[in-house]
């Protein structure tokens, strides 16, 4: 497992940025849903309780991405290269998402992230074990 941690400072407040951040994705979302080939389908969308982060919203999405891909590769694809799975769980100030493809089925993108009021001061924000920070890539 490959772990890398970024530290962001954002320019404005938690409080807006979560206001921005919702929007882009929704803005994003529609923007993409569009022309043959394309566009996120909604799966799921729903609040959960004691789950990573505590209680947020949780998203499961398709992203339908063939036509980013040139029509001469994508003929030679089969549709499940065509897609990335998405879920998500938004508790803010703290999400976690993961990326598959059903193509490629050993392989997973999980990005964990804490937003923090302090200029990316934490050395540990993630918990993680001696054996993990060893690992970590900053």
């Amino acid at each position: 497992m490959l772990i890398k941690e970024y530290h962001i400072l954002l320019p404005m407040s938690l409080e807006e940025y979560q206001v921005a951040q919702l929007y882009m994705i929704q803005k994003k979302s529609r923007e993409e849903s569009s022309g043959e080939g394309s566009g996120v389908e909604i799966l799921a969308n729903r609040p959960y309780s004691d789950g990573p982060g505590g209680s947020g919203q949780y998203t499961h999405k398709i992203y339908h991405v063939g036509s980013h891909i040139p029509s001469w590769f994508r003929a030679l694809l089969p549709k499940a290269a065509l897609q990335v799975e998405e879920e998500s769980w938004n508790a803010y100030p703290y999400t976690r998402t993961r990326y598959t493809c059903p193509f490629v089925e050993k392989f997973s993108i999980e990005i964990e992230t804490y937003y923090r009021p302090d200029a990316g001061q934490q050395t540990n924000i993630f918990n993680l074990s001696a054996a993990e920070k060893r690992q970590r890539i900053l």
